[in-house]
Formats: C-alpha cells, structure tokens, sequence
C-alpha cells in the first residue's frame, strides 16, 4: 500500500536530517497501521461470509439452475422449506413365496414404472394431489426441478411398496400421528406451520401433476429414501445410493426388496384427509397430592343419611313451599294498581 505525499510535505522531508526523516516516518506509519487493520478486517470478514454462503449452497449446485421465472423466489423458498429434508424407514414385511428365489444382486439404475391410479376417484386424485405437492414443497421447494421431480419419484416408488401404505397421502403422512414418527420430516418438524409463497406452491403443484401422471424421473431409479448432506440417518450405510441430486441423496433398499421385482402393491385408493392425522391425547396426571373428588349419587345419598342433625330452624330450608290449590274456575289475582284498573275500558 502507498501513500501519496503533498508537495510540501515531500519537499520538508528532502530537507530533513536522516534521523528527523526516520522520525516523520515512523509518526506517519503509526497512523496508518491502525487504519489498515480495520480495512483488513472488513474484508477478510466479507471473504468469510462469502466462503460460508458457498459452503452452504455446495451440494446445491442445481439450485442455480433454476428457471429464471423462479429467479425471485429463491429467498421465499429457502425460508418456505426449513425441514431437515430427510425419510424415515420403515420394516420390511416377510418376503413372499414368489420372491424368494429372485435374485437380489441388481447393479445399475432401474427406471420405475409409470405411476397409475387405477380404480382413483376424482376426490382422490384431488387429495393425493396435495399430498404430494406439499411433499415437494416442504421437502424440496429451494431445489431445482429435477430435485423435486426426485422427491416425487420417491413418495410414488413407496406407494407401490409392500413396506409402506398403499396411497399417496398415507405414505406422505405416515407416522405423523407420533410426536417423532413422521417417515417425511417436514411432517413433524414445524415445517408447515409456514404459509408456503404461492409461486413456490404452484411450481410444486406442477411436479406433483406430472408424476401422477405417469411421468418417470429415472435417475434415482427405484429408491425409497432420502436425506440431506446435513443430516446421517442411522439407515444410511445399511442401503445403496442410487444418486445424488442438489442438496439429497437418494438411496434403495439392498437385496430383493430393492429390486423391480418388489414394487407390486397396487394403488389402494380411498385417499386420507390430507395433512398430519391427529394425535391422541393422553391423559395427563402430574399432581403431587391427593384432591377431593365429587362423590357419586350413592355415596352423595349415603352421606345425606348419616349427616349430624341441622337446626330445628333450618331442617325446613330445602322443602317446597306449600300453596293453596285454587278455587274452581278462580283467576289469579290482579297485579294492577287500584287506579289503573278502569283505564282499559271504553269512554261513554
């Protein structure tokens, strides 16, 4: 770094002695050193926090690959999606007898079949229709399309499973009736508790409507799972990944149950409500004393028996007031005033 010297400022230096000169130097630099401290600070700070931002988008490299009419939403959907982005498992049922002599030694990418709802009403293609977009959303609205075309791939490739319901939303919302059971995180996480930014819903809609549809996005092949680089799910070394698409690996199960040969259950139809089911509450005891409880009629009726004997003034408070029957074709008496009991009659 230079300095830039005033004319005069130059010429009484040429003037001075050498250890007058040194001097000035040196009151000179103890000035400017502080000042290049802070500036240096700045900058390497504004370096660090460039360094993180890239770190955190790196494993989202295709989140910049986003079509440019979802440039502006970029912000909306980072702050949209805060689940973990991560499933759970589940237990494998017993393998059946005509899958026990197969072979579970697959290698390579299998494309699965074309999702079809045979035998859906409209109501449930309407329901699995916001299942699955709420899937996308909540799990993958920050990623690029193929991202979300892979968490749709996934919730449909379970569907199919004999390991997981048999429709859309059940498999969506699987566990969620458990404080920490949800097989999708955004489920039990708080995920929804925000309200999702329209043009990101819409985008995920569109996914959600071309997989029911019977569109196939083939590189993640067969897999039933998924988790972010963040997180290190407990299943994770116990299958195989099949790829690796913005921020998720994807990954199937090992064996005959991550074969073609698995995926048979049929679409069951008879969609749930969407969303989370409700939770059964059970009932909360925390007292650390005994409380009075109300008695039952019969230990209410025994107590009046043995009860001491009340005042000979108040043994007759409880009893009903005894009235007179009234004479044979009597009418009540009058309320009205003396005064105002001609007033109703007609002027002669």
């Amino acid at each position: 770094m230079t300095f830039a010297l005033h004319p005069s400022e130059r010429a009484s230096l040429r003037r001075m002695r050498g250890p007058a000169r040194l001097r000035a130097w040196r009151q000179a630099a103890a000035i400017a050193l502080p000042i290049v401290a802070v500036i240096s600070v700045i900058v390497l700070g504004a370096l660090m926090l460039v360094d993180r931002d890239a770190f955190t988008t790196s494993g989202r490299a295709d989140i910049l690959a986003l079509p440019a009419s979802h440039a502006n939403d970029l912000d909306t959907a980072f702050l949209a999606s805060p689940g973990d982005g991560a499933t759970g498992t589940a237990t494998l049922p017993p393998l059946p007898a005509e899958m026990r002599g197969l072979s579970g030694a697959a290698t390579g990418i299998v494309a699965a079949r074309p999702f079809e709802m045979r035998g859906g009403t409209a109501l449930d293609r309407a329901r699995a229709s916001e299942c699955l977009t709420a899937a996308i959303y909540y799990e993958a609205a920050s990623e690029s399309d193929a991202g979300q075309r892979a968490v749709a791939q996934v919730v449909l490739n379970r569907v199919r499973h004999p390991a997981f319901p048999a429709t859309v939303c059940g498999v969506v919302y699987q566990g969620a009736e458990r404080v920490s059971g949800c097989q999708f995180s955004f489920a039990c996480d708080g995920a929804m508790a925000r309200t999702p930014s329209r043009a990101g819903w819409a985008r995920a809609a569109r996914m959600a409507a071309a997989a029911l549809a019977g569109y196939v996005f083939a590189p993640v092949g067969l897999a039933t799972h998924y988790h972010t680089y963040a997180v290190t799910p407990v299943w994770n070394r116990s299958l195989v990944m099949t790829d690796a698409i913005g921020a998720h690996f994807f990954h199937r199960w090992k064996g005959v149950w991550g074969t073609a040969a698995a995926f048979h259950q049929p679409y069951a139809g008879g969609e749930p409500l969407p969303g989370p089911p409700v939770r059964s509450i059970a009932p909360v005891i925390a007292l650390n004393h005994a409380v009075a409880v109300a008695p039952s009629s019969a230990s209410a009726a025994a107590a009046i028996t043995v009860a001491p004997a009340l005042q000979p003034r108040l043994q007759e408070s409880g009893a009903p007031v005894a009235t007179a029957p009234p004479a044979e074709n009597s009418l009540p008496d009058s309320q009205i005033l003396d005064r105002w009991r001609d007033s109703g009659k007609p002027l002669r």
